[in-house]
């Protein structure tokens, strides 16, 4: 199983990615060996999370994510 996640970095701004073990990877992007987006933003706090069946299925749904603007990405995470 894979899982879709939404981090809120220290700027405010949001980072979308997937991931098969989630807790590994917040510890990564919070010691600054995640995603080179999220190295000089840190802090990071997991604000959304959507289990996929399939790796295939998280990064396409990571894909449709990305491409939201972010008023779209904000009503997401609020579950509206």
């Amino acid at each position: 199983m894979a899982v879709v996640y939404i981090l809120q970095c220290a700027d405010s701004t949001l980072y979308t990615g997937w991931t098969t073990d989630l807790e590994r990877r917040l510890q990564a992007h919070n010691s600054g060996q995640g995603a080179r987006y999220t190295r000089g933003r840190r802090p990071v706090r997991l604000v959304y999370q959507e289990k996929q069946p399939t790796r295939g299925a998280a990064q396409k749904r990571e894909a449709a994510i990305r491409r939201l603007p972010r008023a779209d990405k904000l009503k997401l995470i609020e579950g509206r």
